[in-house]
């Protein structure tokens, strides 16, 4: 029960037309208090002082978000009385004015929306914007992913390995380095990640079983390979009948210095020498394609293959 005082101050607060108005608003749409100024043609300190009352006798709640508030119609028994009274004057020409107003003001800001990505769409890669990484998105994506057994050859900093520990039923790291090996141990260790299992050794000769593995992963990895023929062939015969491969490396290129910087054995691969070299180890189903070009000089291309087993 509101009471006989609450009732008393709950009518009082509903006896002003600016107030209904700003309560038929709300019942619509969470709005802020500058798109009740906006709506209602009215000043803001105005607004401020009917919001307050409104707050006051529960019939209005607000949230921040950030520098603004957000005001919406408060749960409650006040609720119940105010939407009586909205009732009653639902037809009234004031009402559908306001109404009238709030679809214009929705569209105003659809139209903003659209004219702000209009105008940077041309430039959307180099924007700085929050959330959009590829580890982000990389993580959202390997969720999609079977819980199955991979192979990852040729760790790197480990990340992928460990992104795919994620869904994965276990990660088989196999590299030729056993430092890099130790490294990615310690990172699993502290991250409570107990289905990766190390494995040194050369991914052209790899020590595993015949079809111990649904997924396999080559990370540039190829272009260290003195014979990526035989990585390919070894990635086959670890599969599975139906297993899957995926190769992650560079498009043709130029740039010598990675040879002795980066201990690179080739300058990449253009799309017509990757799908042959898939293809001449057995696979099925080849694609490859162009993933993505590195913002920076020297702006390397990155290629992606997928086959099946």
């Amino acid at each position: 029960m509101i009471g006989l005082n609450g009732t008393t101050r709950l009518l009082k607060a509903l006896g002003d037309e600016t107030r209904m108005r700003i309560l038929n608003l709300l019942s619509q749409e969470e709005l802020s208090g500058t798109d009740l100024m906006e709506l209602l043609n009215v000043g803001q300190s105005r607004i401020s002082t009917h919001l307050a009352l409104l707050k006051e006798v529960g019939l209005v709640i607000d949230r921040r978000a950030g520098r603004r508030s957000f005001y919406s119609i408060a749960p409650g028994p006040a609720a119940g009385l105010w939407e009586r009274t909205q009732e009653e004057n639902r037809g009234t020409p004031e009402f559908e004015a306001d109404s009238a107003g709030l679809v214009a003001l929705r569209e105003r800001r659809r139209q903003s929306s659209r004219a702000y990505f209009d105008r940077v769409a041309a430039s959307f890669g180099d924007e700085l914007l929050p959330g959009r990484t590829w580890e982000g998105l990389a993580r959202a994506v390997l969720q999609l992913t079977p819980r199955a057994r991979y192979c990852d050859l040729g760790v790197g900093d480990g990340m992928l390995t460990l992104m795919l520990a994620e869904n994965a039923s276990l990660v088989t790291a196999v590299d030729i380095s056993p430092e890099m090996l130790a490294q990615l141990e310690t990172r699993a260790r502290a991250k409570g990640i107990d289905n990766v299992e190390t494995v040194e050794g050369d991914i052209e000769d790899l020590p595993l079983p015949d079809a111990s593995h649904d997924v396999v992963v080559a990370s540039q990895a190829l272009h260290h390979a003195a014979h990526p023929e035989k990585c390919l062939a070894e990635a086959r015969r670890i599969l599975v009948p139906g297993g899957r491969l995926l190769v992650i490396d560079l498009l043709a290129h130029t740039e010598e210095w990675v040879r002795d910087r980066l201990q690179h054995v080739h300058l990449g691969f253009t799309e017509t020498a990757l799908g042959a070299l898939v293809e001449g180890a057995g696979f099925q189903r080849t694609r490859v394609f162009r993933a993505a070009r590195d913002p920076q000089p020297p702006h390397f291309m990155t290629l992606v293959a997928t086959a099946v087993r």
